[in-house]
């Protein structure tokens, strides 16, 4: 019996420990719902339009560089709606700062690219805007650890374009999602 309960004990932590060290994106700001600190302020919508904090941890072997993604496919477009697309973060970074998603504040880290996103071909941050009454939507925050340190592009790619790179260099990825609704 004490021979099993070593076993099972072992077993667990094992467990514990695989789990604590997989790639993990996570925020100091933002939680299950947007706030208007997040929403956009344009198209009905008079939010704050600051793009999370947000940071990451344990990348996989091999990781080059870093993309982040912000997707709705919640809205009524037939395809989605690309909220931010940020990529070739460096390696060496682990964090996006607040608001780091506006492009005139120069807060994204060096090199950093941020491309066109489905706000009219807007560059940087568009927070959430959902059509009044459409219910809740999901806004996914996804960090791809890429398996080169640059995707030859530039910040006139749009994001389907983006999302084929990113497709062809992510190692793993990791994401949180927020919902919101008006």
């Amino acid at each position: 019996m004490r021979k099993l309960q070593l076993i099972i004990a072992l077993v667990t932590l094992i467990s514990v420990q695989t789990f604590a060290q997989t790639f993990t994106l996570q925020s100091n700001e933002i939680g299950g719902q947007s706030t208007k600190k997040q929403e956009f302020n344009g198209f009905g919508c008079s939010g704050e339009n600051i793009s999370p904090q947000l940071s990451w941890k344990n990348p996989p072997a091999g990781t080059k560089s870093f993309a982040i993604t912000v997707f709705d496919p919640n809205a009524p477009t037939g395809s989605g709606f690309w909220h931010w697309v940020v990529f070739d973060v460096p390696a060496n970074m682990n964090e996006l700062v607040s608001n780091a998603g506006n492009i005139t504040k120069n807060l994204a880290p060096k090199g950093a690219i941020q491309s066109r996103t489905d706000f009219g071909g807007a560059k940087g941050f568009g927070g959430p805007c959902p059509p009044v009454g459409h219910g809740l939507h999901q806004y996914i925050f996804t960090v791809h650890a890429l398996k080169t340190d640059k995707l030859g592009l530039d910040a006139d790619a749009n994001p389907a374009l983006v999302g084929y790179y990113l497709w062809q260099n992510t190692i793993e990825k990791a994401s949180i999602i927020m919902y919101y609704s008006r």
